[in-house]
């Protein structure tokens, strides 16, 4: 759990929905962190986790590598990308072993990833504001940092095209830059929302939202001029994915909530509960049939879009999500959070569970990846067929 100052003994610092129901987080005399649990009556010096159930479904693998939070995935190709408050972006293989040496630029926490179109460059987003942008088969920076923001770079996006990347800031702008220069290509734009959490480009390219500390999405034309703001969330809203089409925007909140949008009107079509905290990271299955949640409450959920229900058990970690990442051919999920791991979840076995069935998608060309971002072009049969 992340505190910004250093609070006073004796102070209770959980806020609603920060820990598992009946338990406090409390700061001792000397400084140091304790819990009460009032479901077992102990005190600890520990974090209390959640409750597995019998028959929950375990990762098929757990990757341990990272010495702070993971605050961003992206899976590229058979790989995954993480990035971390150690200040290193780690590469992985679904296995768990290392691909390489971690990339690193300095100890300032990494918040952010983006990866290019053709899966060759990273761009990626530090607590201090600056941009780096990465050679994958190298493991190299390339070039100067990309200086703007005067906040922490909280969200990054690569455009279809591969002609521009988005960011995000916690200095409430959201500015646009060339790849190729690392120059931004237009004035930056005061957006609004205090602290900008996420923003994204449509597929089609024509349009991108925003999202924030203010609980409003934004929705921008592609040369940055504002079309409609949303509003329905009670609190920030702190992550969003569109579909395919550029049709409906989806949004995950502090409020709890997903909700599903028409993005041409903003009216609002679906409200899907059940998260008992933040959520932090949406994504949807490649062939859109399912939503997938990280949260703060410790959990991912699956989500039925046909039935706008949940689907299958939660996916338990030992602490709060702060990213969730699909898999180009809808094999597998990776989450990861405050517990330092990446837990790789077997979409076929968490639908099963359910009854459902996974729909794994033969590609017949990756267009791009990224932690929101499934690839397009696809034929699709359900697994086992």
């Amino acid at each position: 759990m992340i505190s910004w100052n250093r609070p006073l003994p004796g102070v209770r610092l959980d806020g609603p929905r920060q820990l598992i129901p009946g338990c406090e987080w409390h700061i001792s005399s000397l400084g140091r962190s304790y819990f009460v649990n009032h479901n077992t009556r102990t005190t600890s010096w520990k974090k209390p986790v959640p409750d597995r159930p019998a028959g929950s479904l375990t990762p098929e693998c757990i990757i341990e590598g990272h010495s702070e939070c993971i605050w961003s995935l992206a899976c590229v190709g058979s790989n995954i990308m993480s990035a971390s408050g150690d200040g290193s972006i780690g590469q992985w293989r679904r296995d768990g072993g290392p691909v390489g040496e971690p990339l690193t630029c300095g100890r300032t926490w990494v918040m952010s990833l983006a990866v290019s179109p053709d899966q060759t460059m990273v761009v990626s987003g530090s607590r201090d504001g600056r941009l780096w942008l990465w050679n994958v088969k190298q493991a190299g920076v390339v070039g100067d940092p990309w200086e703007g923001h005067s906040a922490a770079a909280r969200s990054l996006y690569w455009s279809l095209n591969a002609r521009e990347v988005v960011s995000g800031s916690e200095d409430g702008t959201i500015r646009r830059w060339n790849p190729n220069t690392g120059r931004q290509i237009a004035p930056p734009i005061e957006t609004g929302h205090g602290w900008v959490l996420a923003v994204k480009y449509s597929q089609p390219g024509d349009k991108f939202a925003s999202c924030g500390g203010d609980n409003v999405i934004r929705v921008w034309s592609k040369d940055g001029k504002l079309l409609i703001e949303i509003k329905g969330h009670d609190w920030s809203v702190r992550c969003l994915c569109w579909s395919k089409d550029g049709a409906y925007i989806f949004s995950g909140s502090a409020d709890m909530t997903i909700r599903k949008w028409q993005s041409i009107d903003g009216k609002q079509l679906v409200v899907l509960r059940g998260h008992t905290s933040s959520i932090r990271s949406i994504c949807l299955s490649p062939d859109e049939r399912h939503l997938f949640s990280a949260s703060e409450d410790c959990s991912v959920r699956i989500w039925d879009l046909n039935t706008n229900e949940q689907t299958g058990d939660p996916l338990l970690h030992d602490d709060e999500l702060l990213a969730i990442a699909i898999a180009s051919d809808g094999r597998y999920i990776a989450s990861a959070g405050l517990d330092k791991k990446i837990y790789v979840w077997s979409l076929e076995a968490a639908l099963k569970q359910s009854g459902d069935r996974v729909h794994v998608c033969a590609y017949i060309a990756v267009v791009s990846i990224t932690s929101n971002w499934p690839c397009t072009m696809a034929t699709r049969s359900p697994t086992g067929s």
